[in-house]
C-alpha cells in the first residue's frame, strides 16, 4: 500500500523535496500531491531585478520547471490552491481553489511545509496605492513592469537598502528613473557593518542616486487619482511616480503556528539536522520559512536564500523517500551588486559578534583585483573579524569591483572549517596577475588579523 506525501509550496524548498522523493520511490509506493497558491513553480526570486532592470530578457527565462514538466513526473501539482489549514492530529490539510473558491480536506501519511517567507509591509497610510510594489514573486515584477510601461514619471523611490532593494534601484536605474532611496539604517545593506556600508552609499550617489540614511517612511502621499505622488518621513517628502518596497522578509509561518508547531526567535519553523520539525517524525519543512543554525555563532537564525531552500529540499526529500541526508547549518554568504560594485559578506557582523558575547579583533585593507600593474586593475575593500584569544575566523566583509563577491567563498569555506585567521594566511591560493596581487586581498585582510590577535586587540 503506498503513502501520500503532501506539499505546502510549489517553488525552491518544496517542488526541490517533491523531486528527490520522486527519485527514490516511484507512484506505486508513493504519492505526491503539492499544492501551490500562485501562478508559477520553482522559479528564481534572486533574479527578479535582473529581469526587470532588462538584463534577462523574458520572465519565463527565470522558470527552472514549470507545473507540467513536475506532472509529467508523476507529481499531483495543484495550482491556485491554497492551503488553509492543517490538522496534525488528522494528519490533513484543508485547501481552497482561489479560482471556484471549493475547499476540500486531503489526507497526509508524510507533510513538507515549504511555505516561503513574505515581504514586509507595514501599515502606512497610502501603502495599498496604485503604484506601490512589493518585489517577491514573478506577478509580483510583471506588475511593476506593468506600472513602469504605463506611468509617464521617471522618479522612483525604493523603501529599504539591503539586498532588494539595492538591486532594484540599479534596475530601476538602468530604466531611466531618477532614484531616491529611503533607508531607516545608518547606511545602505544592513548585513555589512556601517563602515562597509558606507562604501555602498558612497557608490550609489557617485552613479546618481539620492541616499537618505536614517529615514522612517511615515506615509505614502497619493493624488486625487489614487496614484502614489511621494514618499514622507517625519522631514521631507520625496517625490515618486512608482515605488518599490525593499524592507525584507519574514517567515511565513502563519499555518503553522496555528496548528502548534514550533517557531523559533525569529517566526520560522524549528528543525532537526534532517529538516524535520522538532517533535514530528512525519513533518518536514524547509526554504524561507525555517530557522537554522549559524555554524559560527551557535545561534539559530533566518536566511532567506535559494541556495538554502534548494539543499533544504534535497535533505527533506532524501528523508521522505527513505534516504538519509542532513543540513548541517549556514555561515551567512550572501553576495549582491550595484552597478559595477559588488557586494558580500559571511560569518559575524561586529554586532552579531557582540550579540554571541564574542571578543573579537578587526581588520580593514584595500588592495586590488589583480596586479596592480596589470591593466584595468580595481580597488576592493577586505573587513575580516577575529576571535580575540583564538584567532578563530569570525566573519568577512568585501565591497569592491570585479572579482571581489566571489572572493567571499574563500572565507566561507574556512568559517565552515572552523580555521584560525593564521590557517587562512597559509591557503595555497591560485594566483596569476590578471587574477589578483601575489597576495591575495583576502589573504593580506588575515595578515592583519593575525597581528591584531597577536596583539591582543591593541
Amino acid at each position: 500500500m503506498s503513502e501520500r506525501l503532501v506539499v505546502i509550496g510549489g517553488d525552491a524548498a518544496g517542488m526541490s523535496a517533491a523531486s528527490q522523493a520522486r527519485r527514490l520511490k516511484g507512484p506505486d509506493e508513493l504519492e505526491i500531491v503539492a499544492f501551490e497558491r500562485g501562478h508559477f513553480t520553482s522559479f528564481s526570486a534572486c533574479g527578479i531585478p535582473y529581469w526587470v532592470g532588462g538584463d534577462v530578457p523574458e520572465r519565463d527565462d527565470l522558470i527552472a520547471r514549470t507545473p507540467e514538466e513536475h506532472r509529467d513526473r508523476d507529481i499531483d501539482l495543484r495550482m491556485r490552491t491554497e492551503v488553509t489549514r492543517i490538522d496534525v492530529p488528522g494528519q490533513r490539510v484543508l485547501a481552497r481553489d482561489l479560482e471556484s473558491g471549493t475547499e476540500a480536506w486531503t489526507g497526509y501519511d508524510k507533510l513538507v511545509i515549504a511555505t516561503g517567507a513574505r515581504p514586509v509591509r507595514p501599515s502606512l497610510p497610502g501603502i495599498d496605492a496604485h503604484g506601490v510594489h512589493g518585489v517577491q514573486t514573478l506577478d509580483d515584477g510583471q506588475a511593476l513592469l506593468d506600472t513602469l510601461a504605463a506611468t509617464e514619471g521617471r522618479r522612483a523611490v525604493v523603501v529599504g537598502a539591503g539586498y532588494i532593494g539595492v538591486e532594484m534601484a540599479e534596475a530601476l536605474s538602468r530604466r531611466g528613473y531618477a532614484v531616491t532611496v529611503v533607508n531607516r539604517g545608518a547606511e545602505p545593506m544592513a548585513t555589512l557593518d556601517p563602515d562597509m556600508g558606507r562604501l555602498v552609499h558612497d557608490a550609489m550617489s557617485g552613479i546618481g542616486m539620492e541616499m537618505v540614511n536614517g529615514a522612517e517612511v511615515t506615509k505614502i502621499l497619493t493624488g486625487e487619482d489614487g496614484q502614489v505622488r511621494a514618499v514622507a518621513t517625519e522631514d521631507a517628502e520625496y517625490p515618486a511616480d512608482v515605488v518599490v518596497l525593499g524592507i525584507g522578509v519574514r517567515p511565513e509561518t502563519a499555518l503553522a503556528r496555528a496548528a502548534g508547531l514550533p517557531l523559533g526567535e525569529h517566526g520560522g519553523l524549528l528543525t532537526d539536522l534532517a529538516m524535520r520539525v522538532r517533535g514530528h517524525e512525519n513533518i518536514w519543512a524547509g526554504g524561507d520559512c525555517v530557522e537554522v543554525l549559524d555554524l559560527v555563532s551557535g545561534r539559530e537564525r533566518h536566511i532567506a536564500l535559494g541556495t538554502h531552500a534548494n539543499k533544504h529540499g534535497q535533505v527533506i526529500g532524501s528523508g521522505v523517500g527513505g534516504g538519509y541526508a542532513t543540513f548541517p547549518g549556514v555561515v551567512g554568504t550572501a553576495v549582491s551588486k550595484v552597478c559595477d560594485l559588488e557586494i558580500a559578506r559571511t560569518g559575524l557582523r561586529e554586532k552579531d559578534a557582540r550579540a554571541a558575547g564574542l571578543q573579537y579583533v578587526t581588520a580593514t585593507i584595500q588592495s586590488t583585483n589583480s596586479a596592480g600593474y596589470y591593466p584595468g586593475a580595481a580597488l576592493m575593500t577586505v573587513k575580516m573579524l577575529a576571535e580575540r584569544r583564538t584567532g578563530r575566523l569570525l566573519g568577512v566583509q568585501i565591497v569592491g569591483r570585479e572579482g571581489a563577491a566571489k572572493r567571499v567563498d574563500i572565507a566561507a569555506v574556512a568559517l565552515t572549517a572552523g580555521m584560525t585567521v593564521e590557517q587562512v594566511v597559509s591557503l595555497d591560493l591560485g594566483y596569476a596577475p590578471p587574477f589578483s596581487p601575489v597576495w591575495d586581498p583576502v589573504l593580506v585582510a588575515a595578515r592583519k588579523a593575525v597581528a591584531a590577535v597577536r596583539a591582543g586587540g591593541a
